[in-house]
């Protein structure tokens, strides 16, 4: 019988609130520019009649829970925070339509995309996948997932504060995609599966951190997610 060469990474998960289980993560999904306001402010305007949405994703080990401290990663001078509205799968489909997307629904959380935006830019301009500015060693960062099957979130404020300084605030009412159109749109290319992480597009607003901040997003109704930034990774900055 053969044996792994070294140890197999850990099995990611999440806490579930007011619950003694874990939730066991499979895979990230981000969708980019999903509030109109935050596409101005990266430069660009969103016609919802002909475009589709579009994702990136972020390898499930790099996924830390709320409440940790994680270092300013190397390679940028302008790590940004975004506040995300989370949806956790909890039933498999496959190409289903917007109305059936609600029964695959587990439950929501608050998470932090965050963002190399240098890098991001660089890579953007170029015409080249964005993984170095976005696939970052715990820059996808998850509060405990607030169990309501088959609820769609549809509206509640969404918002983000650094050292106490609000600096992001919506309603996710303003999502350009509901939670059902993305859920349906993404069944399109993948087998969802119970598991499959969802984060939802932030709201305009977003901006640079330093190490020492402290980093606090909420979603009314679903929950909260806190962050420090510690020193840099690379004991430098870029």
């Amino acid at each position: 019988m053969s044996s792994d060469l070294w140890p197999p990474p850990q099995p990611v998960s999440l806490t579930v609130r007011d619950r003694d289980v874990r939730l066991p993560v499979r895979r990230l999904f981000f969708v980019g520019r999903n509030y109109h306001a935050h596409a101005r402010e990266m430069g660009v305007t969103i016609d919802k009649a002909t475009t589709q949405p579009f994702y990136f994703t972020k390898s499930a080990l790099h996924l830390v829970p709320s409440g940790t401290t994680q270092p300013y990663p190397p390679q940028t001078r302008d790590y940004h925070h975004e506040v995300e509205l989370v949806v956790v799968i909890g039933t498999e489909g496959f190409a289903i339509s917007s109305s059936e997307a609600a029964a695959l629904i587990y439950g929501y959380a608050v998470g932090l995309d965050m963002t190399r935006r240098d890098v991001q830019a660089r890579l953007r301009e170029r015409g080249h996948p964005w993984c170095l500015g976005k696939d970052v060693e715990g820059a996808a960062v998850c509060g405990a997932v607030t169990p309501m099957p088959g609820v769609v979130v549809s509206r509640g404020e969404i918002g983000l504060a650094v050292n106490g300084q609000v600096r992001q605030r919506a309603d996710v009412v303003d999502m350009i995609w509901s939670v059902p159109e993305l859920i349906a749109d993404l069944s399109r290319y993948y087998h969802l599966q119970p598991g499959d992480v969802i984060f939802t597009g932030t709201p305009e607003g977003v901006g640079p951190v330093s190490p020492g901040d402290r980093i606090h997003g909420w979603v009314e109704g679903v929950g909260d997610v806190s962050l420090a930034i510690g020193t840099a990774a690379d004991g430098g900055r870029g």
